[in-house]
Parts: structure tokens; C-alpha cells; sequence
């Protein structure tokens, strides 16, 4: 996971404890040092360098995965949301999600590269059913799997009060949209918000590792670069 000005990125990594973290390390640091500085990048420019990070990384890590047999397996998902001239762009590969609570209202912004979600858009499951189905934490695409990937832009506009809120599927496995709508209003900081939202898996049984960014745009000031409050929680089990 990575948290810097304006870039906030989250990684799940897959493939056993120690090949996941080597992996979602990967990806967190090769994303960042791919998508450099993004002053006077146009929209469509800096949705294109969030397309090429990722893919970048994919090539790093399927390429290891390659060399060592220790890796072989390996993979991550990745969700790297960028605020940039009063806008949001976010990168998505995997399951990991991104939220935000606007007017009371609590919306997902990405969707989820899974078995189940497939089986959601084909009718064949309710969002219901895909929670407890026994493939739930089946992905079918990743950084890092394949030679290729090809990770879905997600564009839209910043505003005053909007929380934006990323997490891995440890989270979102383990919390429902209604419970999440329900914590994310109560007002807190970003800081409480993430403690309380990573206690919260973890009491619930904590099946997955848990990593929570919390974005909190308090304005866009007049040149439309956002001032926020930010916080985040590392991975536990």
C-alpha cells in the first residue's frame, strides 16, 4: 500500500504469505514510480499513465514469476486512485475496491474482476448469493498472473465532503455495503474511520488480510487541485 500526495494505491497479494507480499510490494512501488509527476497531465494523459503503471508492473511480476521458482503462483490485485485538477482517476485490476460516500449516499466505484461478479452481470447469481458463494474470493484477472493485463479507468469529479475509501476484499468480504454506508457516515476522521472499519473485519473473523485507505476532500480550491485529510491501515490478519 502506498499513500502519497494525491496517489493512493492498494495491493492484496496472492500465491502464499510470502510470494503475495513480495508481489503486492511490487506493484505498489513499481505503480508509483511509473505514474512520476503528473503536474499539467491532461485527464486523458494521466488515465493512460495509470493504464501503463499497471501494466508495467504486471511485467515485472509475471516476469519473476518466471525466474523463480519460489514465485511461481504469484499475484496481486491493485487499485491506484489519483486526485488531480479537481478530478478522481482510479486504476483497477482484481477485487480490491473503491468507494465513495457523497450526500449520504454510498457508492462503488469499480467492480470487481471475479468469478461471482461475472455471474452477477450474467444474471445467474444475486449480489446476495455471490457473498456466500463458495467461489467469492475467485479473481479472474490480476497483476502479474498472465504475460498481459488489462486493468478498467474509472474517471469522475471530486467534491467538498466526499470520502472516498479503498480497501482490500478482506474488508468488503467481511462488511456489507449497508454496514460500510452506515460507519463511513457517522463523521468521523479519516483516522477513526479506518481503525473502526479494519476492527470491525477482524471481529467479524478476520478471513483475509486488511488494507484501508480513507480520503476525506475537504475542498478544490480554486485551481482544482483538492485539499484532503488522509489515513490508512497496513495489512493484519
Amino acid at each position: 500500500m502506498i499513500v502519497e500526495d494525491g496517489v493512493f494505491i492498494v495491493a492484496d497479494g496472492m500465491g502464499g504469505h510470502a510470494a503475495g507480499e513480495v508481489a503486492s510490494e511490487m506493484a505498489v512501488r513499481i505503480i508509483a514510480r511509473e505514474l512520476g509527476d503528473l503536474t499539467g497531465q491532461t485527464e486523458a494523459e494521466v488515465a493512460e499513465r495509470i493504464r501503463r503503471s499497471i501494466v508495467e508492473a504486471n511485467s515485472a511480476i509475471f516476469k519473476r514469476t518466471l525466474s523463480e521458482q519460489d514465485k511461481r503462483g504469484m499475484g496481486t490485485t491493485a487499485t491506484a486512485m489519483i486526485l488531480v485538477d479537481g478530478s478522481y482517476l482510479i486504476g483497477q485490476v482484481g477485487d480490491s475496491r473503491a468507494y465513495v460516500l457523497r450526500d449520504d449516499q454510498l457508492t462503488q466505484l469499480t467492480k470487481d474482476h471475479s468469478y461471482v461478479q461475472e455471474q452477477v452481470d450474467a444474471g445467474y447469481l444475486s449480489p446476495e448469493e455471490a457473498r456466500t458463494h463458495p467461489y467469492s474470493n475467485v479473481i479472474t484477472r490480476c497483476v502479474g498472473a498472465n504475460v498481459d493485463v488489462a486493468p478498467d479507468v474509472y474517471v469522475g469529479s471530486l467534491r467538498t465532503g466526499d470520502v472516498y475509501l479503498i480497501a482490500s476484499d478482506g474488508l468488503t468480504g467481511m462488511i456489507e455495503d449497508e454496514d460500510l454506508h452506515r460507519m463511513m457516515a457517522q463523521g468521523q476522521t479519516p483516522q477513526e474511520l479506518a481503525d473502526q472499519l479494519v476492527d470491525e473485519a477482524n471481529r467479524r473473523g478476520g478471513l483475509d488480510n486488511v488494507t484501508v485507505v480513507v480520503v476525506r476532500i475537504d475542498g478544490v480550491g480554486g485551481g482544482g487541485q483538492p485539499s484532503s485529510e488522509t489515513t490508512s491501515d497496513e495489512p493484519r490478519s
